[in-house]
C-alpha cells in the first residue's frame, strides 16, 4: 500500500525526549524567576558595597538561562536519539523477521533475548505464529501433493481402458464400461470428499443444536447392513447429548468414524460400540472397534489425509474410502472447536474419543427447559 512519507518511530521518539526536557528546563527557570527574581528590587539598593538589583541579576541570569536551555536541547536530541534506538532495536528484528515472512521464508524465528516485556511477548508470538503458519503451509504442500497424485491414478486407469477399448473394438463393452463406472465413482468421491475438507476448514456452514446420539442412531442403522455384511456387531449406547454446530457435517463425522469401525475390524466377529454421554462442559462420542494391533507410534498419523494404518490407500474394497475418513472428521472436530483423541486397544482395535462443547439447557422462569439453551 503506497502512502505519503512520514517521520520514523526513532524520531518521533528522540523530539519527543528533547521537547520533554526543554520543557522541563524551562519550568525550572520560570520557578526560579517567579518564586525568586521577582522579588528583588529593581532600583539602586542602598547599601555598604555593591548589591546587584534585579536589572543586574538579569543581565547575568538570562544568557546563561539560554545557554542552559540549549545544552538541555542538544542533549536531549542526542540522548534521545540513542534511547530510542536501544528501545527500538527489538521492533527492528521483528520487522526484518516480518519482511522475510512477507518474502516467503517462514523458517526464520526472532528468538529474542532480554527481560518479559512487551517486546519480548510480541516476538514470541510473531515466532508461534510463523511456526504455526510454517506448519499449515507444509502440510497444506503435503496435501495438494497428495490429492494431485490420488486424482492422477483414477484418470490414468480410465486413459488406459479407453486406449484397450479403442486398440480392440472386440473387447466385452459391458465390462469396461463397468469399470469406468467404478473408477468414475470413485474419482467423485475423492473429489467430494476434498471440496468437503474445504469447505469444514474454512468454517463456513450453519450452526444449529444437534444432538449426537440421535446421530450416531441414524448413521448405525444406515450402516447396519454393511456391518451385517462383514459379521460385525453394530452397538449404540449412552444419552442424548446436544452441541452446536452443523448437523450435515456432524452426521458425516460419525458416518465416517463408524464406517471405518467397520471396515477396518476382524474379518469376522468383529464388535464397533457407539458411545455417547454428556461429561461437564463437553458432549462425548466414543467409538471403539475391534481389529488389528496397531502400533502406537502410527496412531497419530491416522488422521492424515491420505493415510490409513501402515500403508497409503490403495484397496478394490467398495466402502473402503478415499483416505480422507479420519482427516475430514480431524477438519470438522476443529471446525467444532472440539478435540479428538485416538487409543489403540491393547486387544487389537481403535477408540476414537471426540469431544465437543456441550449445549446445556438453561432454566426459563418457571422452571421449564425446553426452547432455551447454553453454549457451555
Amino acid at each position: 500500500m503506497d502512502r505519503r512519507p512520514g517521520l520514523s518511530a526513532r524520531l518521533k521518539l528522540t523530539l519527543s525526549y528533547a521537547g520533554f526536557l526543554f520543557l522541563a528546563g524551562g519550568l525550572l527557570l520560570a520557578v526560579v524567576w517567579v518564586f525568586l527574581l521577582r522579588y528583588v528590587p529593581d532600583g539602586p539598593i542602598m547599601a555598604l558595597g555593591f548589591v546587584p538589583n534585579r536589572s543586574d541579576l538579569l543581565r547575568a541570569f538570562v544568557p546563561r538561562a539560554i545557554t542552559a536551555l540549549a545544552f538541555l536541547l542538544l542533549f536531549g536530541l542526542l540522548g534521545g536519539w540513542i534511547l530510542a534506538g536501544r528501545m527500538l532495536a527489538p521492533l527492528t528484528r521483528i520487522t526484518d523477521a516480518a519482511r522475510m515472512a512477507a518474502n516467503g521464508s517462514l523458517s526464520h524465528r526472532i528468538r529474542l533475548e532480554g527481560p518479559n516485556d512487551e517486546f519480548r511477548v510480541l516476538a514470541d508470538v510473531f515466532d508461534t505464529m510463523l511456526e504455526q503458519l510454517e506448519s499449515h503451509v507444509t502440510e497444506q504442500q503435503r496435501f495438494a501433493a497428495n490429492a494431485s497424485h490420488e486424482l492422477r491414478t483414477p484418470l490414468a486407469i480410465s486413459q488406459t481402458l479407453l486406449d484397450v477399448a479403442r486398440n480392440d473394438p472386440t473387447r466385452d463393452q459391458g465390462d469396461l464400461i463397468e469399470r469406468l463406472h467404478t473408477v468414475n465413482a470413485r474419482a467423485i468421491d475423492l473429489t467430494e470428499a476434498l471440496l468437503l475438507l474445504s469447505r469444514s476448514d474454512r468454517r463456513s456452514f450453519t450452526r444449529e443444536p444437534v444432538d449426537l446420539s440421535l446421530v450416531a442412531e441414524e448413521v448405525a442403522e444406515t450402516l447396519l447392513p454393511l456391518a451385517e455384511k462383514r459379521k460385525i456387531t453394530l452397538e449404540v449406547t449412552g444419552e442424548a447429548t446436544r452441541i452446536v454446530g452443523s448437523g450435515e457435517l456432524i452426521l458425516r463425522m460419525v458416518t465416517n468414524l463408524v464406517q471405518n469401525a467397520i471396515v477396518h475390524n476382524l474379518p469376522d466377529g468383529g464388535t464397533v460400540t457407539v458411545h455417547t454421554e454428556s461429561q461437564y462442559d463437553v458432549s462425548v462420542l466414543r467409538v471403539e472397534n475391534t481389529g488389528r494391533l496397531l502400533p502406537w507410534e502410527l496412531v497419530p498419523t491416522l488422521t492424515e489425509p491420505f493415510q490409513r494404518g501402515t500403508r497409503r490407500v490403495r484397496n478394490d474394497d467398495e466402502h473402503a474410502g478415499v483416505g480422507l475418513g479420519l482427516a475430514i472428521v480431524h477438519s470438522i472436530v476443529r471446525a467444532h472447536d472440539g478435540s479428538l483423541d485416538l487409543t489403540p486397544r491393547p486387544e487389537g482395535g481403535l477408540i476414537v474419543t471426540i469431544r465437543l462443547p456441550r449445549l446445556a439447557p438453561v432454566p426459563s422462569p418457571n422452571g421449564s427447559l425446553a426452547g432455551r439453551w447454553d453454549v457451555r
